[in-house]
C-alpha cells in the first residue's frame, strides 16, 4: 500500500495539490469555499425574495386593470384543427377550455 501511495503523493505534489485535496476533489472544502453557504443565503434574501415580491406586485397591478376585450374571431384554416376528438367531454373543448378566451373551430361559444 505504501508503494502505491508514494507515487500518488509525488504526482499530487507535481500538480500542486495536497494529499487531502487529492482524495476529495469534488467536496465543498476542497477549493477553499468556506463561505459558499453564506453567499447562497445572501443571494436568497437579497435577490430571490425581492424578485418574487416584484413578480407578485406585477401580477397584482396587472389584475387591477379589469376586463380586457377579446379579439375578433377569424377562422384561419391552419388553427384549431381537430383531426380526432379529444378524449374528454364532447370532444371539441380542450382540457383547460375557457369559453371567454378560447374559441372553438366555429367561433366563440357565447356569440
Amino acid at each position: 500500500m505504501a508503494a502505491v501511495a508514494s507515487p500518488l503523493l509525488r504526482l499530487s505534489g507535481l500538480l500542486g495539490r495536497s494529499g487531502a485535496q487529492l482524495g476529495r476533489p469534488m467536496s465543498s472544502g476542497a477549493h477553499g469555499e468556506e463561505g459558499s453557504a453564506r453567499m447562497w443565503k445572501a443571494l436568497t434574501y437579497f435577490v430571490a425574495l425581492p424578485g418574487v415580491a416584484v413578480s407578485m406586485l406585477n401580477v397584482f397591478l396587472k389584475s387591477q386593470h379589469g376586463e380586457h376585450e377579446r379579439p375578433e374571431f377569424v377562422a384561419y384554416p391552419h388553427l384549431r384543427i381537430r383531426s380526432k376528438p379529444f378524449p374528454w367531454g364532447d370532444g371539441n373543448h380542450t382540457l383547460f377550455h375557457n369559453s371567454h378566451v378560447n374559441p372553438l373551430p366555429t367561433g366563440y361559444e357565447d356569440e
